[in-house]
């Protein structure tokens, strides 16, 4: 059953990477009418919001661009530090949104940060479980031994901290889009057209997070359900 879940969300992430790979091949091939670059745009943004000590720098990859709330840095990809696009827009204002968020102690992004160790953890242990799971494993936390309800409590606590860490991180993600997008139309980075496509953008790449959120929900089902079918028997 996990692999059938896994399997179903892995075709489902797949297609929505690609929608999103599309799109910003399609808008990156739209230049802005004011002509900025991404960089540029980036520090625009920043310095509009009173923000003076975030760090604007360029990161090797495609789709590679993050905000790192621990060194304060904006970091984007090739593509879009020097595009003039209107995918270049819509990713630096996007990142930039998350470093307002953190100027602006935003709380979904503070329980975000400190919920990260706990998630680093949590990964580890469900990356070594994994291949236990996939030859057997399954079987055994199905039965009552001792070995499967330790196992099976530990992929349950596990599994909640990836999916309270998928669910915070949706509103993080749709309100650092909403700051760009409200930005780029109160400041006419952008026209109308061009801000339409920016929104159609950001709103496919806030559909990889949320996706990530439904797959991380059903796995944590999938082992309470055992575990609650253990506790029947």
């Amino acid at each position: 059953m996990i692999i059938v879940i896994g399997v179903i969300f892995m075709l489902i992430g797949m297609f929505v990477s690609n929608r999103l790979k599309s799109k910003f091949a399609e808008y990156s091939k739209v230049g802005l009418s004011n002509g900025l670059s991404g960089a540029e745009i980036a520090q625009k943004m920043l310095n509009d919001n009173n923000i003076y000590d975030v760090k604007i720098t360029h990161v090797e990859g495609q789709l590679t661009d993050h905000y790192n709330p621990l060194d304060k840095t904006v970091n984007l990809s090739s593509d879009v530090y020097h595009g003039r696009s209107v995918s270049a827009a819509a990713v630096a204002a996007h990142e930039c949104g998350h470093a307002v968020q953190h100027a602006t102690a935003y709380a979904a992004l503070k329980m975000r940060s400190a919920m990260v160790p706990a998630v680093n953890v949590a990964s580890k242990v469900m990356g070594m479980l994994n291949m236990f799971l996939m030859f057997g494993g399954i079987y055994m936390l199905s039965q009552g031994s001792g070995i499967g309800n330790i196992l099976l409590i530990v992929l349950i606590a596990a599994n909640a901290a990836i999916t309270a860490f998928s669910l915070i991180t949706l509103p993080v993600e749709y309100d650092a889009s909403n700051r760009a997008l409200a930005w780029m139309t109160t400041r006419n980075v952008v026209n109308q057209s061009e801000h339409a496509m920016a929104a159609d953008a950001l709103k496919w790449a806030a559909r990889t997070y949320l996706v990530a959120a439904l797959a991380a929900i059903a796995n944590l089902m999938y082992y309470v359900m055992i575990f609650l079918g253990r506790r029947d028997d």
